[in-house]
């Protein structure tokens, strides 16, 4: 019998409870019945991860963010455990060198009934500096689905307009005036299909009726637009100081902004059995990548000699490897280990659309 990392792994699907709603649209696009495709406080579904939230509520899971697998034959496992079996041959060589025995990159399925508050997030530099960690949080978005009853068209609030300075941010941070904070950005509507680069320390907020993938760092730091009060001055001080440290205040015009976060494809190979487009990647980021397959007969992947952790967006086919062939469908979800050998993804007749993230310095 083969072994786990020679063979593609289903995961478990991990929605996590957060601080905002959602989650109808990740219910319907999963097939779920109707009636049980309701907003709620987990509004975020956390697919291969190998990463904890950042905070824990008391007596909530430690393992909380963590993605489950489900074993061939019955029964569930971290995948991190799993992982820890065999790096190498479920991650890589080259990866594990770089990045140990991690996966280096976090996937979500993230659906907004509302708009997220503003926010920016550490780069590598300040997330070492201040919370002892090796990873920020350079995230994208692309946009898989947006509602039709949202309270307006969907949008993300993305970079700051230009003139933006941290005297001026800091005057509304500290005054709690957050409408002017968000004034202070730009509000751009979306399209199904847009990728969305969010680079660390800019400012965004995810608009209400979104559905996207996010692909980023595996971190969850955060730092909103709202400040936090302490009982301890200094320790409030320090915390204020932080915040206003990680945004990087660098305003351009709405054009210029457009051209900088909004990431045009790249056609990585066109056969007549589909093709491969790269979402996002180097030059925008060394991070993480992501592709798109769009599969009309049998199409075999760029070889990264690493992992991939997919998302079936759409349609119905078979997953091939030398060791097995799984049938796919609309929202599985899927862990392809480096030893997966000869992989190609077989479409039905209606087609078969995947969307693949990738860990660092692939693409």
């Amino acid at each position: 019998m083969s072994e786990l990392y020679e063979r593609p792994i289903r995961l478990v699907q991990n929605r996590i409870g957060r601080n905002y709603l959602g989650g109808r649209e990740t219910d319907r696009f999963r097939g779920l019945p109707q009636e049980q495709c309701v907003d709620d406080d987990r509004p975020e579904s956390w697919v291969g991860s190998t990463t904890r939230v950042n905070r824990l509520e008391l007596g909530e899971d430690p393992n909380k963010g963590m993605a489950y697998v489900a074993l061939p034959g019955g029964g569930q496992m971290l995948l991190k455990e799993l992982i820890d079996q065999a790096p190498e041959q479920f991650l890589g060589a080259v990866h594990v060198c770089r990045c140990g025995a991690d996966t280096g990159v976090l996937v979500k399925l993230l659906d907004a009934q509302h708009q997220l508050g503003l926010q920016c997030h550490p780069d590598r530099e300040d997330a070492m500096k201040y919370w002892n960690s090796p990873y920020g949080k350079e995230e994208s978005w692309y946009i898989i689905g947006k509602r039709t009853d949202a309270d307006e068209p969907p949008y993300v609030l993305l970079g700051f307009k230009e003139g933006a300075s941290i005297e001026e941010y800091s005057k509304y941070y500290f005054a709690g005036d957050v409408p002017s904070m968000e004034k202070m950005c730009h509000k751009i509507p979306v399209e199904v299909g847009q990728m969305f680069h969010v680079a660390a320390g800019c400012p965004h907020a995810i608009g209400g009726g979104c559905f996207v993938i996010e692909v980023q760092e595996p971190s969850d730091i955060t730092l909103g637009a709202r400040r936090k009060h302490f009982d301890d001055p200094a320790q409030e001080a320090a915390f204020d100081e932080r915040t206003m440290r990680c945004y990087h205040y660098e305003g351009a015009s709405y054009e210029e902004n457009l051209a900088k976060y909004l990431v045009q494809p790249e056609v990585l190979q066109q056969t007549p059995q589909g093709r491969e487009l790269k979402l996002i990647g180097r030059p925008y980021t060394s991070y993480f990548s992501a592709t798109r397959l769009e599969v009309t007969g049998r199409l075999q992947p760029t070889q990264t000699g690493t992992f991939t952790i997919a998302i079936v967006l759409s349609g119905s086919g078979k997953l091939e490897t030398r060791a097995e062939s799984v049938q796919v469908k609309q929202g599985d979800e899927i862990f392809l280990p480096a030893g997966a050998k000869d992989v190609a993804w077989q479409a039905d007749g209606e087609g078969l659309c995947v969307i693949c993230s990738h860990p660092p310095e692939i693409f």
